[in-house]
């Protein structure tokens, strides 16, 4: 258990260092695989009690979860703007691209 509680803490570890410049992309891989790590562990822990030092490491990497957790909020707000101003844009266009007959014609009358 120890080694694959070390696997967490270093994953985290590398995370947190590069976390403001994280892409989505980058978390959706740290969740993934600190996810295949939790639940190793959690397998390992129901057939050996984990230790107090073990539990205390654990907890000691979950203290960096609310930042990332605030990362990925933020990623979420800005993925969320940028859908509304291109659903905007989108609304605004089609309201200039009537559909017109190419082959119409338009006629005046004379006053």
């Amino acid at each position: 258990m120890n080694n694959l509680i070390g696997q967490l803490d270093q994953l985290t570890k590398g995370i947190i260092s590069i976390l403001h410049e994280t892409s989505y992309e980058e978390l959706e891989s740290f969740v993934e695989e600190r996810q295949r790590i939790v639940d190793a562990i959690g397998d390992e822990a129901v057939s050996c009690q984990p230790t107090s030092e073990q539990k205390q490491e654990i907890r000691r990497i979950m203290e960096h979860d609310s930042e990332i957790l605030a990362r990925m909020n933020t990623l979420r707000l800005e993925a969320q703007d940028w859908l509304q101003k291109r659903n905007q844009a989108k609304a605004q266009r089609s309201a200039y691209e009537a559909g017109y007959t190419p082959d119409s014609i338009l006629m005046d009358r004379k006053k």
